[in-house]
């Protein structure tokens, strides 16, 4: 309506059938650019803009917030990647 757009989204990404190189980012987008990210390779969030390096270090410093995204690897990304690789064997 006033010509901002502001959206979040994740993805897992791997290339192994154990999961064992399993990233997961979380995307902040504000006008279709990343202002800040988190990766799980990284461990942390990283702003690529004065507005996302702000918020990055308040994120950083919430302990809770990390372990909270951490845990996305093993709580989202692996968890579906098994549900969707049962699914397809499945049907072979």
């Amino acid at each position: 309506a006033n010509g901002y757009y502001i959206s979040r989204w994740t993805k897992c990404i791997h290339s192994s059938h154990d999961f064992s190189d399993m990233v997961y980012i979380d995307n902040y987008v504000f006008n279709k650019d990343v202002f800040i990210q988190f990766n799980s390779t990284v461990g942390e969030y990283v702003g690529y803009t004065e507005l996302g390096v702000h918020n990055a270090r308040l994120f950083n410093n919430n302990p809770g917030q990390l372990q909270g995204e951490r845990a996305q690897v093993d709580g989202y990304c692996k968890h579906n990647a098994e549900i969707r690789q049962t699914a397809i064997a499945d049907k072979t």
